[in-house]
This record gives C-alpha cells, structure tokens and sequence, in this order.
C-alpha cells in the first residue's frame, strides 16, 4: 500500500515538472556512465583528487527533431550554493556517447565557476556531495560566446527544451 501510495506521488511530481516547449509533456533521455551508475561514487580520476577528466556520458532516447545537445553539471551541496562543474552545448544530436575527457568538435564549452571553458570535476571541501549531469535535447542549435555561463545556456534554452535526462553521482575527498 506504502509504495503504490509512493509511485503514485512520484508519477504526480513527474507529470509536475515535466512540461516540455509549448506545455507539452517533456521525453525523458535516458543519461549514465560506464563509470558509476545513478547515485553511486564518481571515480576519483574525474575528480581533483585524481587526473580530473570528465567521465563518459552515454545519451538514449534523443527525440527525432533534436538539432542539437546541450549539458550541465552542478553541484547543490556546495557551501555557497549550487556550483556548475561544466557547461556545454551544441553537442550534436547523432552523439549517443560523450567519451571520457572528450567532446565532440562541434561542442562549445562555457565557463564553470573556476572561470574556466572545461570541465571541472568534484572537489567538495567536506562531506559527500551530489553531482547532477543533465543532457537536454534542444530544437535548435545556440549561439553563444565563450563566456556563457550556466544561466547564460539556461535562459538560451527556453522553449528549446524537447527532452531532458539526469545522472547523479556522489563524491567525498580522499
């Protein structure tokens, strides 16, 4: 009973906040890694305990008239707020893996709360923290300048959004 009550509420906050371009219901993308599965660790090499490259993403599920990708990493539990690890967009739609410490050449990057146009990988100065990698399916390609930062790309996206996918992974400093 507990858990038809759980799913229930569950199916209601999805069909909440999963509105799509024009009210439409959102298509969810399916997003992991080879390297850690949702809610689990992120291995240390892509974080600054280790070689701090970025971990390969495998994208599913892009809608048909997707014209490009575009991704965000954060981190809610930092200190100061959410803190953006990495910024992408124009990845484009054929992609169905980002390699690990790569990206495709069309890709653009924009600037990560270091300041700086790559990936920055977890370094939480205490406890353990949650890491959001979020794929969006966009109707268009964006343009944008180097120095688009999170809310930059976000505002960017608006009525843009087809499909949307997240992967979370944890990190604790050695």
């Amino acid at each position: 009973m507990l858990a038809a009550l759980l799913l229930a509420a569950l199916g209601v906050l999805l069909g909440a906040t999963a509105q799509g371009k024009g009210g439409r219901r959102m298509e969810a993308l399916t997003i992991s890694s080879p390297g850690f599965s949702h809610g689990e660790a992120i291995p240390s090499r892509h974080t600054c305990d280790g070689n701090d490259t970025s971990p390969a993403i495998v994208i599913g599920r892009v809608p048909q008239a997707t014209r490009s990708l575009a991704l965000v990493m954060d981190d809610p539990d930092a200190p100061l707020g959410d803190w953006v690890h990495w910024v992408v967009w124009n990845i484009p739609p054929q992609t169905r893996e980002i390699p690990e410490h790569g990206l495709p050449p069309q890709a653009k990057q924009g600037k990560n709360d270091w300041h700086r146009n790559s990936y920055g990988g977890p370094c939480p100065p205490s406890g353990t923290h949650r890491y959001f990698f979020r794929v969006y399916a966009l109707d268009t390609t964006l343009h944008l300048g180097d120095s688009t930062a999170k809310g930059d790309l976000e505002r960017a996206m608006q009525g843009h959004v087809l499909a949307k996918g997240e992967l979370m992974g944890t990190y604790k400093r050695r």
